[in-house]
C-alpha cells in the first residue's frame, strides 16, 4: 500500500473507504481484529482467520480489499496503529491504561478536559450543518420517535427522549422498558423514526430493532462511530464521528453535543412547536400540582 499524505491513517478510514466491497467474512475478521489490538498486531493471517472461524486465506483477502498487497503489510499497518495510539480497537483495559499513561502525575483533570476538547474539535470537522438539518427535518415531519441506546448510551437515549417530549414530540425510550420493547415496536409505522446510538460493535439487540423498523417502513437516524455503524439495511441518515483516540476520554460529550445540536436545530425549523411546548412545560412546572420532583 503506497503511503501518501492523503492515505488513511486509521483502520476505520480504510473500512469506510472500502465498505461496499467488504463481505460478511470481512466483518467477522474486523470484529476479531478490533477486539484485541495487541493480539491482532502480533498474529499472522492464518491465526486471525482461525479465531474468526474462517478459511486461512480470508485474512489475505481482507487485506487486499483494504488496499494492501498482502496480510504482512496489513499487520505492519496494525502494529503502527497500536504504537501510535490509534482509535481503531475495542479493548476496555487498553483504553483505561492509555488514558492514565497520557496523564502526567497530578494532571488527570487537565488531561481529561484536553481530550474532550480534542474530540469535539474533530467532531467539528466531521459533522456539518447539512447532516444536522437532515436529522431535524426527519424528526419534525414524523409521527413518533423511538429512541434506543444500550450500555452507556442508554443514558444518552434517556436524555434525548426527555428533551424531545418536552419539545412537544411524541418520543419513547425503547431501552427504558425492555420488558415492553416488543409490544412498543409493534406500534411502529412508516411515519415513525428510529433514532439509534451505537459505538464500537453494536449488540444483536440493536440489529434486531433495526430489522423491525425496516420491516415496518420506519426511518432510521443513527449516530455512531465506524465500528458501530455496520447495519443492514443502512440508516437513511447517518452521522459517524469518533469520541476520541486511544488514550482520550471517549465519553458521551461528542454524541451528546451532536444530539443537542439536532434538537436545537429542530426548534429553529418547526414553526414554534418546540418553543411553545417548552413554555407550556415550564408554566406547568411552576404552577401545576406540587410534585416532590422537578
Amino acid at each position: 500500500m503506497d503511503k501518501t499524505d492523503d492515505s488513511p491513517m486509521h483502520l476505520r478510514d480504510l473500512v469506510a473507504l472500502n465498505a461496499e466491497r467488504l463481505t460478511d467474512a470481512d466483518t467477522r475478521l474486523l470484529d476479531v481484529l478490533m477486539e484485541n489490538p495487541l493480539r491482532a498486531a502480533l498474529e499472522n493471517g492464518r491465526e486471525i482467520s482461525s479465531r474468526a472461524g474462517l478459511h486461512p486465506s480470508s485474512a489475505v483477502r481482507l487485506a487486499r480489499r483494504l488496499g494492501f498487497e498482502g496480510y504482512p503489510e496489513f499487520r505492519t499497518f496494525l502494529q503502527n496503529s497500536v504504537v501510535d495510539e490509534g482509535e481503531d480497537f475495542d479493548n476496555g483495559a487498553a483504553r483505561v491504561a492509555a488514558r492514565l499513561l497520557r496523564a502526567d502525575e497530578g494532571q488527570l483533570v487537565s488531561s481529561v478536559i484536553e481530550s474532550e476538547i480534542a474530540a469535539l474539535e474533530n467532531a467539528r470537522k466531521a459533522v456539518n450543518d447539512g447532516q444536522i438539518r437532515k436529522f431535524s427535518e426527519t424528526l419534525r415531519d414524523c409521527r413518533r420517535v423511538f429512541v434506543v441506546g444500550v450500555g452507556h448510551f442508554g443514558a444518552l437515549a434517556h436524555l434525548v427522549n426527555l428533551r424531545l417530549n418536552r419539545s412537544g414530540y411524541d418520543a419513547v425510550d425503547l431501552t427504558a422498558t425492555p420488558n415492553l420493547m416488543r409490544e412498543t415496536l409493534m406500534t411502529m409505522t412508516s411515519r415513525d423514526v428510529l433514532w439509534l446510538f451505537a459505538f464500537r460493535s453494536p449488540p444483536p439487540l440493536l440489529h434486531d430493532i433495526r430489522s423491525v423498523a425496516a420491516s415496518r417502513g420506519g426511518t432510521m437516524l443513527a449516530i455512531t462511530d465506524i465500528a458501530g455503524g455496520r447495519f443492514s439495511p443502512q440508516p437513511e441518515h447517518h452521522i459517524t464521528v469518533s469520541r476520541g483516540s486511544l488514550g482520550q476520554s471517549q465519553s458521551l460529550v461528542v454524541p451528546m453535543t451532536i444530539a443537542n445540536t439536532v434538537i436545537l436545530d429542530l426548534a429553529a425549523i418547526d414553526n414554534g412547536r418546540s418553543l411553545k411546548a417548552i413554555e407550556q412545560f415550564d408554566r406547568f412546572r411552576e404552577e401545576g400540582p406540587p410534585f416532590s420532583w422537578s
